[in-house]
Order: C-alpha cells, then sequence, then structure tokens
C-alpha cells in the first residue's frame, strides 16, 4: 500500500511514456507487486488454475528482453516488527483479534512459505531463472532494497506500486506497465515531485507519519491537502526534526476537532489531546517513540548493502536456458517446443541486436570505425529478407547467423540501422538487381504474340515446302509465300501458284484466342485466278494430321475450287517416309505452340 493517499498527491507527476523508454536500461522489481498486479486481472478459480498472472509475467519479461532492459527481480523478506501490527491487521479483516493475538509484542514475522501467494513467487523465481533473470532476496521490504538499488545508481529504476519507495530513497519508480497498444510505462520521477510540488525525500517521511500507512495510522482529522500545506512551511530540511521533537503535538493540537476540544473541557481534560490519540489508547511519549520509529524505518531499512556479495551477484548477465524453459511451459501452460520457441527467440535474437549495436556506438564514440566483418564480435544478423511495417512502424523481416530453432524474425529498422547499416546496403542492391532481371524478363504482350506469329508462319512455310516438293506432280510448280501485313496478328497465309495454268492455291492460318488459350487453324486449299480473291475460308484444327485427299475442281462463280477426297490406304501408301516424317514433325510443332499458349 505505501502511504494512504501519496499516489493522489502525486499525479500532477505522473508521465505516460512509450515502452521502448527501457531499451537498453536496468530495471528492478518488486516481484509481489507485479504477482498482485496479474492476479487482480482475474482472480477466478480458472485463472488461479491455468496460471493466468505466470502467462502475464512471461509476455511482460519478454517484452523487456527484446528491449535489452536488464531485468532483476526483489522479493520481500521478513515482516518489519514496526509493520507487525499492520500486517495483523489485513490478515484478519473483518474478523476479531483473539486474546492471545491481542497481547502479542510487536516483532519480525517469518512470511508463511506455504500459502498460495508463496508458492506464486516461488514459481516466478523458478520461470524468471529459465529466463536468464537473476533474483535478489530482500531482507524485510522488497520496495526497501529495490529503492536502494536505484539510489546507488545500480539500475535506473524500479517496478513497484508501494508509494513508499521514494520514502526508502528510490528516484525512478514505474507504478505499471502495460503491453497493449505498443507498450508504455506509468512513471513517476523524484526530480519532478520536487520541482513541481516542492517535496523532497523528508517531506514525503514527514507525510507518511501524518496521513498514515504501512507503519502509523497517522493523525486523526488531517487530510493530505492540510498536510502537505503544513510540510511545506517547515520545509524539507527541518521538516523531520521538527516531527521528531514537537511537530506532532502541535500538529495535533491545532488540528483536533473544537467538539472533542469542548468535551475534553467539560470533562476536566483541557490537556487531552495531548495525551492520547483520538482513541485514547496511547500517552505523548509513547507517540513520540512510535514516530521516531517510523522515521528510523524510512530512513534505515534493513536492506542487503551496496558492497555485499548478493547485490554484486545480481549484477552479472545470465543466459536463459532453453530447455529449462521449453520444460516449464510445457509444464505450467500446456505448450509445445515450438510454441515457446516462436515466442522467445525472437526476443533473444533482437536482444542481441541491441548489444551488438551497442558495441559499435561505444566503438564510434572512442574513435574506432571497424568494419562488419572485422568486429571483435560476430553480427547476429545474417541478412534482410524483406521490408515489413508492424503498426506504421518501418521494420525489416531478417535471417539470423548462429540462433538454432530461428530462422527469421522481424525487427525494427532503426535498430538495424544503428546496428548493421551495411546489411542494409547489401539488400539494397541484391533488390535493385532483382528489378533488372525482372525488367529485361517482362515483355509487352503485343510483342510476344507478334514474334509468336512469326515463328509459326516462318515454320509452317519451310516444312509446307518441303512436303510439296516431296510430293508434287508438277515440276515447273513455283511456290511463292507472303504473310499478311503486320497489323493483322490473326491470319498468316500461304500461296502455291502454278504459272502455266495461272492459278492460285491458296492456305490460310487462322489464330483465334479463347479465354486465356491460342488455337491455330489452317483453311482448305482454294484454286482462283491470280488476279481474284480466295472465297470464304473454312477452318480446319492441327491438333490431328490433317487427312490426305485427293482434288477435284468445280467452278463457283469466278473462282474455280478444289473438293478434296480422301484417299485410300493404298494411296497413302504413295508417300514417302520422308514426307511421312516432315507431316509428324508438323503436327508436333503445332501441339507444341497450344502447349506452350
Amino acid at each position: 500500500m505505501g502511504v494512504k493517499n501519496l499516489w493522489d498527491i502525486l499525479e500532477s507527476c505522473k508521465k505516460t511514456l512509450p515502452l521502448h523508454h527501457l531499451q537498453n536500461k536496468r530495471v528492478c522489481i518488486d516481484l509481489s507487486c507485479w504477482i498482485v498486479q496479474l492476479q487482480n486481472v482475474n482472480k477466478s478459480h480458472c485463472a488461479m488454475k491455468e496460471k493466468l498472472y505466470l502467462r502475464g509475467l512471461f509476455h511482460r519479461v519478454r517484452a523487456l528482453i527484446a528491449l535489452n532492459c536488464s531485468v532483476i527481480f526483489v522479493t520481500d523478506g521478513a515482516i518489519p516488527a514496526i509493520k507487525s501490527s499492520t500486517y495483523r491487521r489485513r490478515l484478519n479483516l473483518g474478523n476479531v483479534l483473539t486474546q492471545d493475538e491481542a497481547v502479542i509484542k510487536p516483532s519480525s514475522i517469518r512470511r508463511n512459505t506455504g500459502s498460495d501467494f508463496s508458492r506464486m513467487i516461488k514459481e516466478a523465481k523458478v520461470l524468471g531463472n529459465a529466463l536468464g533473470i537473476p533474483c535478489l532476496d530482500g531482507i524485510e521490504e522488497g520496495e526497501a532494497q529495490c529503492a536502494l538499488l536505484n539510489s546507488e545508481s545500480f539500475c535506473d529504476g524500479c517496478f513497484t506500486s508501494d508509494s513508499d519507495a521514494f520514502l526508502f530513497g528510490a528516484r525512478t519508480v514505474y507504478r505499471d506497465m502495460c503491453l497493449g497498444d505498443g507498450g508504455y510505462l506509468v512513471c513517476y520521477e523524484m526530480d519532478d515531485i520536487e520541482r513541481k510540488l516542492g517535496l523532497g525525500r523528508n517531506s514525503l517521511i514527514a507525510l507518511a507519519v501524518i496521513l498514515g500507512g504501512d507503519y502509523s495510522e497517522g493523525v486523526y482529522g488531517i487530510g493530505r491537502e492540510s498536510a502537505c500545506q503544513i510540510v511545506k512551511s517547515i520545509g524539507d530540511k527541518a521538516v523531520l526534526q521538527w516531527i521528531a521533537s514537537e511537530g506532532f503535538s502541535l500538529v495535533k493540537k491545532k488540528k483536533g476537532s473544537k467538539k472533542q476540544t469542548e468535551d475534553d473541557k467539560c470533562n476536566g481534560k483541557e490537556n487531552a489531546a495531548e495525551h492520547k490519540n483520538p482513541d485514547g489508547s496511547k500517552c505523548p511519549a509513547q507517540m513520540k517513540s512510535q514516530v521516531l520509529q517510523v522515521l528510523d524505518a524510512y530512513l534505515r531499512p534493513k536492506c542487503h548493502s551496496a558492497d555485499s556479495n548478493s547485490v554484486q551477484r545480481i549484477l552479472a548477465l545470465y543466459p536463459y536456458s532453453r530447455s529449462q524453459l521449453q520444460h516449464i511451459c510445457s509444464e505450467t501452460f500446456g505448450w509445445p517446443p515450438e510454441k515457446t520457441d516462436e515466442y522467445i527467440l525472437p526476443k533473444i535474437a533482437e536482444r542481441e541486436l541491441r548489444r551488438f549495436a551497442n558495441l559499435r556506438s561505444t566503438a564510434s564514440q572512442l574513435g574506432v570505425q571497424l568494419p562488419l566483418n572485422e568486429m571483435p564480435i560476430k553480427c547476429p544478423l545474417s541478412q534482410i529478407v524483406k521490408p515489413r511495417k508492424v503498426q506504421g512502424v518501418d521494420c525489416f523481416e531478417v535471417s539470423w547467423e548462429e540462433m538454432d530453432g530461428l530462422e527469421t524474425s522481424i525487427v525494427p529498422a532503426d535498430l538495424v540501422e544503428r546496428a548493421c547499416p551495411e546489411r542494409i546496403l547489401e539488400f539494397q542492391e541484391r533488390r535493385a538487381q532483382g528489378k533488372k532481371r525482372n525488367n529485361a524478363r517482362s515483355r509487352p504482350r503485343k510483342l510476344e504474340k507478334t514474334q509468336l506469329l512469326g515463328q509459326i508462319d516462318q515454320k509452317l512455310q519451310d516444312l509446307l515446302l518441303e512436303i510439296d516438293r516431296e510430293t508434287s506432280t508438277t515440276n515447273d510448280a513455283t511456290s511463292l509465300c507472303r504473310s499478311v501485313p503486320e497489323d493483322d496478328d490473326d491470319i498468316a497465309q500461304i500461296q502455291v501458284v502454278d504459272p502455266g495454268k495461272q492459278s492460285q492455291y491458296t492456305w490460310n492460318s487462322n489464330y483465334v484466342k479463347k479465354g486465356d488459350d491460342f488455337t491455330y487453324g489452317i483453311t482448305s486449299f482454294q484454286e482462283s485466278n491470280i488476279s481474284q480473291v480466295s472465297s470464304e475460308d473454312e477452318v480446319i484444327d492441327l491438333t490431328s494430321p490433317p487427312p490426305l485427299q485427293h482434288a477435284s475442281k468445280r467452278l463457283e462463280g469466278n473462282v474455280q475450287c478444289i473438293d478434296l477426297v480422301e484417299l485410300s490406304d493404298s494411296d497413302n501408301d504413295m508417300f514417302s517416309p520422308e514426307h511421312t516424317r516432315r507431316a509428324r514433325e508438323l503436327r508436333m510443332f503445332i501441339a507444341g505452340i497450344k502447349n506452350t499458349c
């Protein structure tokens, strides 16, 4: 809980920061506060059974890992003696204390290691160990240990929802963390509190004495605004001495209710306000002793010192255990190893890339400019696959070097720019070369069709002329071939002319488009005077060889046409094997054209 109403007093100093504010920082986490926050999201029995609090902790930590944010778990130790009455009151909220519990002298209380909450803390520590997160078990208050690490600059801030972290000396407190909408933090800075509110650490401790909190019940009848006015009027440097000597009794005398004072006078107790609390339980000597205990608890909390082995141990970097993490996630969440890798490996890879970027940045600041291949540590990024956009942020999909179980993942583009700009240049060069190759392969559709028709026309001419030379009985017949004009892509024409008879034999080939397919047909022979135009053509499918036929002539108007008659098997024997081969080649060529189109 901390100090009553202190978060409300500090509301004007609250800042909402993006999650990437924590990149390359070190933070300590009051693990008890995080577990309480995650447990309060869903208090149902199903949530406890499925360990949603532990799953939430896993996702919070992996988000910090991706930012190369070093994390330290801090847990509570024994309950301070001065807090024992508050602790017992919370445990028995709504219940009547027994006589034995009422006469127990306040002393340090060992926490119940068998409780459900203690079990949840143990599970969180095991998960953190698998992720490479060290844990520091506090002597007493966890937020006090976090504050000491922050005040001694062993970490850049501490995560806790207990407002008395400032009273223990913390400079930066992150009250809450959200992963949605890109992620953000709720942050309070002691510098802002001192500048905007005029309240230093001593003033906050004085507010705790007046308003009450974990260590005291406070002064009856004084609200937060009155308390702030009193503390500010005295000043941060002198307020604790004033509170320790006479301020507490004076505050009570000034702010006591008029009705209470009149009642005391009527009963002959004019100085009653100086001798007891509103409930009449304590004399001034006892109250002064309690105030001194409160001041001492905040100014000199029981914590591991900055030079202790426990503190030095948690400052080292620890690797994560892939096999242990897979086992924990399988037992706790029912995840297969592949799903665990999918969650954590991209974050581990991004953390390694940030560390590499920090190394290059440090070398650059020292005036050392080393090429990528000469760095003492190998760049974890192999190459850029393609650019991406994630929630409006420019990113790259990249492949990794020596990252077992991970082939590609997505990282911010600015991180790649800082870590290895050479990889971006390589990617841009590959993409430019690929575009050139694509442009060289691409052709306009019109040009492709024209070239194809030209090839067909030439092949048909060559094959038909060879067949005609082998089978023709007229030696003086001359073959003349032409094609239709270039602007007509649908017809190719072959003409055979007999100069002696002044006759022209025409064989037209038609191009027909059906959907996405192209069909080619060849019309029947027609005989006419050279000066005449041929009659309407008949399209013959060339998927099968045209039948060998005899021709008989008839006159239709001014055009002399050839009627074709099928040959018998005996007539087919007249053609040479070469003729048969050429005909087969023609059929195969036309079938091949159909397949390619």
